[in-house]
């Protein structure tokens, strides 16, 4: 069927409410039902059928997945989008009021316009995926603050304390990874990206997890698509004869935190990315430039191996034009 035959259907998420909305030759078409599995049936039941309907949400924290996987089981093609990127198209249209109705309305037009990126696998595997991951960053997170605290205590009872905690994350943490890991290698699309991406010098496994949990547009998208979508394109601040420094902006945070470390792992050990790094500080750049452009480099990399389905090999990646 054509994109242009297709209704494209919003539905705003809420913690206890969803406001779907699509337009049909009789006008707008607007509804609002619980956020609880048993809505969901009637709400699927009142919706055109699934080969001529997509469907726009956004992404609420987790408000919306069990919807997106009611969705998916019954045969609907799901968006899951940026909020940011859908209030912005709204103000570009002039439209400024904000209700649950009229965001449905704005979701709908944004699908129908925008032509979001569709979800193409189980949101069910992947929520799980990622809420594990996510929960061993946070158990890290609290890992470091302990330790931290640990060099600052001197009370034999507080030490004693923080040395149990430091235990039972440490324990914590080994339990979620090797979760993670079977997860990881239940599903065989993740296992041969996990073993692509950790045949390159500096990508650990857990830098390869994240990257196949929180972004499954790698190897879909150019270059210059993943690297803005992860929040590292430099973006200009140019106006007249003003030129402003450029800057990242946006993305995702938590992906651009392991790379971050992946990064300085390749300046050391990745031939390509040191040489890279090296021709940067040749040329003045600042440190953090550089380490932002290894970072870019590194995922521009890792990008083109899972979309040529190819390991690592350095004759092939010096001979591809990254830098530019």
């Amino acid at each position: 069927m054509q994109d242009s035959a297709l209704t494209w259907i919003g539905i705003d998420v809420a913690k206890d409410s969803l406001d779907v909305a699509w337009m049909s030759a009789e006008g707008p078409q607007c509804q609002s039902v619980a956020n609880s599995r048993p809505a969901f049936r009637s709400l699927i039941n009142k919706l055109p059928p699934s080969a001529e309907a997509r469907i726009v949400v956004e992404a609420t924290g987790g408000y919306e997945r069990a919807l997106v996987t009611a969705l998916f089981e019954a045969g609907y093609r799901v968006a899951v989008v940026n909020p940011r990127q859908v209030r912005d198209f709204a103000k570009a249209l002039g439209i400024l009021a904000k209700t649950d109705r009229i965001d449905a309305l704005v979701l709908a037009r944004f699908g129908q316009q925008v032509q979001p990126r569709l979800l193409e696998e189980d949101p069910t595997q992947r929520a799980e995926l990622m809420q594990l991951v996510a929960r061993r960053r946070q158990l890290i997170d609290i890992r470091t603050m302990e330790s931290n605290r640990s060099e600052q205590t001197t009370a034999r009872a507080a030490q004693k304390s923080i040395r149990h905690v430091l235990k039972l994350l440490e324990k914590e943490v080994d339990q979620l990874e090797a979760e993670i890991a079977r997860l990881l290698t239940s599903d065989d699309d993740w296992r041969t990206k996990i073993e692509l991406l950790s045949t390159v010098p500096g990508v650990a496994k857990v830098t390869s997890a994240t990257l196949v949990a929180e972004v499954p547009e790698l190897g879909r998208l150019n270059r210059h698509a993943i690297a803005a979508l992860v929040g590292l394109a430099p973006f200009n601040d140019d106006s007249g004869r003003h030129r402003g420094t450029r800057r990242i902006t946006g993305g995702r945070a938590a992906v651009r935190r392991v790379l971050y470390m992946a990064a300085l792992s390749a300046r050391r050990c990745n031939p390509v990315i040191h040489a890279f790094a090296k021709r940067l500080a040749a040329q003045g750049k600042k440190p953090k430039v550089i380490i932002i452009a290894c970072m870019r480099k590194l995922l521009v990399i890792l990008n083109g191996m899972l979309k040529s389905n190819t390991p690592w090999k350095l004759p092939q990646i010096q001979s591809t034009p990254l830098e530019k």
